[in-house]
């Protein structure tokens, strides 16, 4: 497929800018951000906010590739194993069950009184988290890890860990808990 040259001449000239290789190009998309990137399996990092019970590693952030918007990795949950109490901050995570059956706990709160609430899943399943939603992610299977890719609407991982799942910890518009 042939490149699609901007004329010069056009009205839109003064904002774009012109590559090596003689492209236009908006004038505010710096070269770093003009390509893709592919980051293998192998070379995911662990230098990440972690959550007892839990490994998060960081595919695509700030750190990675110049992302502004978007953190997205994987959480490993060994055999037998629930993370400590934790919410993301302001960030919605998205959150896409790759192998195991991991659970989440949260404590609904919207009834006559609090529950703790259980939400099962398996592979090819997906969980939407809220901005500040207290929960942990546990793995009842005494053999498998699970494995989830998580999508979150910030470039880096916000991880507050908590005591509980109560929302007593949650400040909104603040950390709350340990950051």
């Amino acid at each position: 497929m042939p490149v699609l040259h901007v004329p010069a001449s056009g009205d839109d000239r003064n904002d774009l800018v012109r590559t090596p290789s003689g492209v236009l190009v908006p004038g505010d998309i710096d070269p770093f951000h003009r390509r893709l990137f592919r980051i293998g399996g192998d070379e995911l990092v662990g230098d990440t906010t972690q959550t007892s019970g839990m490994t998060r590693r960081e595919a695509i952030s700030g750190k990675t590739v110049g992302a502004k918007h978007l953190w997205m990795g994987q959480t490993h949950v060994a055999a037998s194993t629930s993370s400590a109490n934790h919410h993301h901050g302001a960030s919605e995570t998205a959150i896409y069950i790759v192998s195991g059956h991991p659970s989440f706990v949260f404590l609904d709160v919207d009834g006559d009184e609090p529950v703790e609430r259980r939400v099962d899943t398996g592979p090819g399943d997906y969980i939407f988290v809220p901005p500040y939603v207290p929960h942990r992610e546990e793995n009842p299977d005494p053999e498998l890890e699970a494995v989830v890719v998580i999508a979150r609407t910030t470039q880096e991982a916000i991880v507050v860990n908590l005591d509980g799942l109560d929302w007593s910890a949650v400040r909104i518009g603040g950390t709350g808990g340990d950051a």
